[in-house]
């Protein structure tokens, strides 16, 4: 039964990996003025099933820093912010270099409503890896929309301009550093 359920967690960690850059964006920009945030959507049928196997793991193996990962994009993904930020903790705490655990956790943190915490999180996976894509676009979401400081805002969209300069998503942060410079 023990080696069924490895092979099964296996499997699902395996084709959830393969997915994860797909299914999730890592950052956007707020529309209407307010955070992001929402009412906590259920877990598809199959998520839930996933989230079962992958808590059962995890109490099983706590150690296993993949399946916090995996537990914590699942929550995340379904919006339940708390739960994924608890998977995401735990995951760092065993793999503490992770930084694209680290963004993701800054992300949910954004979405609970602790701006500042978010920024934090950005910050230190920047340390990790100064050329993240990702950290630098949501720490100039978090800089514009919830800090307030514009300024520092429209240098991590620069920066992440400088490192992607053609990424789809150019034209966008090229137009919300014009759109922060006309509002200073």
């Amino acid at each position: 039964m023990k080696k069924l359920v490895v092979i099964i967690i296996a499997g699902l960690l395996f084709v959830a990996c393969q997915n994860k850059d797909e299914s999730k964006p890592q950052y956007q920009f707020p529309s209407g003025g307010g955070p992001a945030g929402g009412v906590t959507q259920p877990a598809p049928l199959q998520g839930q099933e996933e989230m079962k196997l992958l808590k059962e793991a995890v109490s099983k193996d706590p150690k296993n820093a993949e399946a916090w990962i995996r537990l914590g994009n699942i929550s995340m993904d379904t919006r339940q912010f708390p739960d994924a930020i608890e998977a995401y903790t735990k995951a760092l705490k065993l793999d503490p270099k992770n930084v694209d655990v680290r963004v993701d956790l800054g992300t949910c943190y954004r979405n609970s409503g602790k701006p500042d915490v978010a920024a934090r999180e950005y910050r230190k996976a920047l340390d990790l890896n100064p050329n993240h894509l990702n950290a630098h676009k949501n720490l100039g979401v978090v800089l514009a929309y919830d800090l307030k400081d514009k300024a520092q805002a429209i240098r991590e969209f620069e920066k992440a301009l400088e490192l992607a300069p053609n990424a789809p998503d150019a034209p966008q942060l090229r137009q919300e550093i014009q759109n922060l410079k006309a509002s200073k």
